[in-house]
């Protein structure tokens, strides 16, 4: 990550391709929705991106010393998958039911998803608007020189 004037772009470069990555994961869970069967033998279980913040340290001038961490942007830290218990309903034909006709569904709530969707892509735009923003800025202050 970049630090003084042009640190920013790196900043909203590292949110735009995480929450692009986010979106993917989303993308994954609603194609997932119905999937009764994942490579485990279980319902598909819901994904959730994790994200940290990526620090960068500072050189002080004494020295040539590590001082206090700065911001960097963030990135994606993993994949977590989702615990939460999976949605049963009585369908005995199907066959993955148990002996019971009790079938269990992926833990995937589509409304919960196309929120997940919906703030990705606020967020990814936001970061867009910033970088344009800044380009504006460094192209009036061109034109001004």
């Amino acid at each position: 990550m970049g630090s003084g004037l042009f640190g920013m772009l790196d900043i909203s470069a590292s949110g735009m391709s995480a929450e692009r990555f986010r979106m993917e994961v989303v993308a994954n869970n609603i194609a997932n929705a119905q999937t009764t069967r994942d490579v485990d033998g279980q319902p598909y279980r819901r994904k959730q991106v994790v994200f940290e913040a990526q620090l960068q340290d500072a050189l002080s001038l004494n020295g040539g010393l590590l001082s206090d961490p700065q911001m960097g942007g963030v990135r994606v830290a993993g994949v977590a998958p989702d615990m939460s218990d999976f949605h049963e309903i009585l369908q005995p034909n199907h066959p993955h039911a148990d002996a019971d006709g009790v079938l269990k569904m992926p833990n995937v709530k589509l409304p919960n998803e196309m929120v997940d969707l919906v703030t990705a892509t606020r967020i990814y735009e936001a970061n867009l608007k910033a970088i344009q923003s800044f380009k504006q800025m460094i192209e009036q202050s061109l034109q001004i020189l």
